[in-house]
């Protein structure tokens, strides 16, 4: 096949960019990357004999040739789990020699990646900077929050991407986004457990008893049906969320006493914080018939906690932390997972698949025969890899976590793939 462009690949992990390069009929001239775990899985999936290994952006000046530049620019300093630095970050002054490489070596054309916290409201500043920095370098620049899943992968991953076309190269013309494909994607399609079994989706209007199913505020779901993923969560509620008292050993006093504290908390009556310890008091004004002993051994079985103060607040109160080491937990039928990152994250995909006739029928059957059976699990490389886009033959790595660590790290290759063909179809890569 005739090579369209040569591109250069930045960041270069274990290849994302570089794939969907290639899959349009790119050449490589070379790749940047300092981490060596990932620089060896890359060398051993793309032929790198013949092109150069550019190491440590930081130290690169002039470069030979390429059409495009790719880079996956590190992301934490912008990132929600980061600390959110931003440029004072040393992993966010990256930018500056993404910039400095791509002023002094004028490509055609860049691509670049980062999280969605840089597209905050509360990171506009520094937006703008980064774009005019890149109009001083000679680049008219584009950007757009693209989510993965609109590109056919069962992924719930949205990132910022910008586009970046040399102020030369057809000055009058305005470049377009892809626009997302009609594919409706399933969880079940990327794990193992799943092949050559039917996996069915159930619509939902009303129950058996004709009431209406609470809309989902999942933005993957249609109106309607019942939540996909189970939420382990006590500071919330919702028809799909589990409680530790749903759980553990719990008698129907005991939740309702839980679900009280859960419902009442976040009253500013209680006070100014989102949550706020309720006293016996206010329990008692809530709960016919309260008694101290009965706030003291939910105490006992950590369902709550007695403050310094003597009220009581719920035990499991950070959300992400979920419960017992689980958040969320994905059925197979499930057009999304969650977005994986480089850390591993507490979510957890069901090996079976549950129905259910009402919002309690269907809790049950999660609980009795997915969880209790301990019929769920965390994901593995391989399909890690599936998430990101990345086809079957690609060699992994051998060590299972810091497989999972490199995809989380890694750019949705469809994505990549669809900017690459507009900007193909637009010209400004011929």
């Amino acid at each position: 096949m005739k090579n369209l462009f040569t591109f250069i690949d930045f960041f270069s992990g274990v290849g994302g960019f570089r794939i969907a390069g290639e899959i349009n009929a790119g050449r490589s001239i070379g790749y940047s990357e300092i981490d060596k775990p990932a620089i060896a899985v890359y060398e051993k999936n793309f032929n790198t004999k013949n092109e150069a290994a550019f190491g440590d952006i930081t130290k690169l000046k002039k470069l030979p040739y390429a059409d495009i530049y790719f880079g996956g620019v590190p992301c934490q300093s912008w990132s929600i789990a980061g600390s959110k630095k931003g440029f004072d970050d040393p992993r966010g002054k990256l930018w500056e020699d993404t910039i400095r490489v791509t002023r002094l070596n004028k490509p055609k054309c860049f691509i670049y990646e980062n999280v969605k916290g840089l597209y905050d409201p509360r990171n506009r500043d520094n937006l703008d900077l980064l774009i005019s920095e890149f109009k001083k370098a000679g680049y008219r620049t584009y950007f757009k929050l693209l989510n993965s899943f609109d590109f056919g992968l069962p992924q719930n991953r949205e990132r910022i991407f910008f586009v970046g076309i040399r102020k030369d190269i057809l000055p009058d013309k305005i470049f377009n986004f892809p626009k997302p494909i009609n594919k409706s994607p399933s969880l079940s399609d990327i794990v193992d457990d799943f092949k050559g079994k039917k996996i069915k989706r159930r619509n939902l209007k009303r129950d058996l008893f004709g009431n209406r199913v609470r809309s989902s505020p999942n933005f993957f779901q249609s109106s309607g049906e019942f939540n996909d993923f189970f939420i382990f969560c006590d500071t919330r509620d919702g028809h799909t969320t589990i409680h530790s008292w749903d759980i553990k050993r719990s008698t129907k006093r005991e939740r309702e006493i839980c679900l009280t504290v859960l419902k009442n908390r976040r009253k500013s009556k209680y006070g100014e914080w989102d949550g706020n310890p309720l006293s016996y008091k206010d329990l008692s004004d809530l709960i016919p018939n309260l008694k101290k002993i009965e706030l003291n051994k939910l105490v006992e079985k950590n369902f709550l906690r007695k403050e310094e103060d003597g009220r009581y607040e719920l035990r499991n109160t950070k959300n992400s932390a979920g419960i017992e080491g689980i958040y969320r937990v994905f059925l197979p039928q499930s057009p999304v997972f969650s977005t994986i990152t480089a850390t591993e994250n507490r979510d957890y995909i069901a090996l079976e698949q549950i129905f259910g006739d009402t919002e309690e029928e269907y809790k049950k059957e999660f609980i009795s025969k997915i969880y209790k059976k301990n019929r769920l699990r965390l994901i593995t490389g391989r399909e890690a890899s599936r998430l990101q886009g990345f086809p079957k033959n690609f060699k992994i790595d051998e060590k299972e976590k810091l497989a999972k660590k490199q995809f989380g790290n890694a750019v949705p290759v469809n994505v990549v793939d669809a900017i690459i063909k507009e900007l193909l179809n637009q010209n400004f890569l011929t």
